[in-house]
């Protein structure tokens, strides 16, 4: 089984200063430079053969590359419990419309369409019972704003599960025109 997901991959500055925000929230699970991405389209387990129609369809998408900036922080919740902080990314147009495209692509080949909404952001911390308050994190980053950034390729990532984490390995990557 292969356990798949679509994303677009910050460039090194913008990982470098996310990096530098990642801290203070006690036992918060900082996401380290690998891991930073903006998902698309998690997929999740597969067997090679759908993988492959995977690969092939979504090099089938045309998009244009893109130019976007960070733009302030948030946190999702579930049931009342903070559950990831993230970092936001602005203008979400173009975005939304490649995510469409990732979408409409893996339904051709059999996958069920996304049934959440989509939120463009970039995960910095996984959260659980134990982690602390985020608010103070939260407020001191408010704020956060970038240069501009330009996106000129997706990947499609394989992502192993460990006892630290999951790590996350780029197995094709697509051009954005």
């Amino acid at each position: 089984m292969h356990r798949l997901f679509v994303a677009l991959r910050p460039p090194p500055e913008i990982r470098r200063q996310l990096l530098a925000l990642m801290e203070g929230v006690e036992n918060a699970r900082w996401q380290d430079e690998e891991q930073l991405h903006l998902t698309l389209r998690f997929i999740g387990n597969v067997e090679r053969p759908v993988a492959e129609d995977i690969a092939t369809a979504l090099d089938g998408i045309r998009a244009p590359a893109m130019t976007l900036r960070l733009r302030g922080v948030g946190c999702f919740d579930r049931r009342g419990r903070t559950t990831a902080l993230w970092a936001g990314v602005h203008p979400h147009d173009a975005v939304a419309a490649l995510h469409r495209k990732v979408d409409q692509a893996l339904a051709r080949v059999g996958l069920p369409h996304e049934g959440r909404a989509f939120h463009p952001h970039i995960t910095l911390a996984r959260l659980n019972a134990a982690t602390g308050p985020a608010d103070a994190f939260l407020a001191r980053h408010a704020g956060l704003a970038s240069e501009p950034f330009s996106l000129t390729h997706m990947l499609l990532f394989e992502s192993t599960l460990t006892r630290d984490g999951a790590s996350y390995e780029a197995i094709a990557r697509y051009p954005l025109d």
